[in-house]
C-alpha cells in the first residue's frame, strides 16, 4: 500500500487555464496536466494506491463550487479534503458541508489566500475545523510563486500549535518549504504532522532522515505535490533513503491509513 497525501487536480475546463497560470507565476513546469484521469494514470504507473486531493479556493466565492465538485469526484482512489477561504463569513456552514460530504480535512494556503497563519482572526476558523473532527493542513514555508514575507513560516506555525493544543494539524513540505533548519528549531517534536511533498529533490537526504528520526516516523506522511512533482520518481527517492523498513511503512501508508480511517 502506498498513499500520496498531497496532490492537486482541477475540473478539466479549469485545469486548462490553471496549470499554465501557475507555471508562469512560479516558473515551474507541471509534470501532469492537472486532471483526474492523468493523476489516476500516474498513480497506476507509480504503484500508488490512493491519493489525497487538496483543492484551494483563492476567492471566497469559489468555496461552495469547488466543494460541490470535489464531492462529485471523490472515490476510492481519490480522497478529498474540502476547501475554505478565510474571508468566508459563513465558514461554519461550509465546514458543516465539508464534514457531511465525508471529506477528511481542510487545506489552507496562507500565501494564496493572503493571511498569516497566526493571525488571531483565524483561530475561530481553526477551532471550528478541528471541532468538526476534520484535519487541518497548511501549505508551509516558501512558495515559488510569491515573494517574502511568507505567510506560514515555522515560528508562526509554532504559535498556532501552542494555541490550539489539539486536533490533527499537518504542515506540508516537511513543515516549511526551504526552511528546514527553522523546522528543526521550532516544529520538530511538536504535535504536528509533516508531509514530504516537494520533497526529496529539494532537501538534503541527511537532514530529512534527521528530521524523521527526531520528530517520529509516525508523524510523517508521504506526499508528492503532483502535478508539480513526479509521483514515481518521488516514491523511488523515498525508498532509497536510509530509513528502516518500519519507518518507510509508517510514512508510505500506515500513518495515512490511521488518519483517514481506512
Amino acid at each position: 500500500m502506498v498513499i500520496d497525501f498531497h496532490t492537486h487536480i482541477f475540473a478539466d475546463n479549469i485545469a486548462k487555464r490553471a496549470i499554465p497560470t501557475i507555471e508562469e507565476k512560479g516558473s515551474i513546469k507541471a509534470v501532469l496536466d492537472g486532471t483526474k484521469p492523468r493523476l489516476l494514470a500516474s498513480m497506476e504507473e507509480a504503484g500508488i494506491d490512493k491519493s489525497v486531493v487538496l483543492p484551494i479556493a483563492t476567492k471566497p466565492g469559489q468555496t461552495r463550487t469547488i466543494n460541490e465538485w470535489a464531492a462529485r469526484e471523490q472515490d476510492d482512489k481519490t480522497i478529498f479534503f474540502g476547501t475554505l477561504h478565510p474571508d468566508n463569513e459563513d465558514y461554519k456552514e461550509h465546514i458543516r458541508f465539508i464534514a457531511e460530504q465525508g471529506f477528511k480535512g481542510v487545506k489552507l494556503h496562507p500565501d494564496y489566500q493572503d493571511f498569516f497563519v497566526d493571525d488571531e482572526r483565524m483561530y475561530p476558523i481553526y477551532y471550528e475545523i478541528l471541532s468538526a473532527g476534520l484535519m487541518l493542513m497548511f501549505h508551509a514555508g516558501l512558495d515559488v510563486g510569491y515573494n517574502p514575507p511568507y505567510h506560514c513560516v515555522p515560528k508562526r506555525l509554532r504559535t498556532v500549535l501552542d494555541t490550539m493544543q489539539g486536533g490533527v494539524i499537518i504542515a506540508a513540505h516537511l513543515g516549511g518549504q526551504s526552511m528546514w533548519h527553522e523546522v528543526e528549531k521550532y516544529l520538530v517534536g511538536r504535535n504536528v504532522y509533516f508531509d514530504t511533498s516537494m520533497g526529496l529533490c529539494f532537501y538534503p537526504v541527511e537532514q530529512f532522515e534527521r528530521i524523521v528520526n527526531n520528530h517520529n516516523a509516525k508523524m510523517i506522511l508521504f506526499g508528492t505535490d503532483s502535478p508539480w512533482d513526479n509521483q514515481a520518481e518521488e516514491l523511488q527517492r523515498m525508498r532509497e533513503t536510509g530509513l528502516t523498513p518500519e519507518q518507510l511503512d509508517c510514512i508510505l501508508y500506515k500513518n495515512a491509513e490511521r488518519l483517514l480511517s481506512l
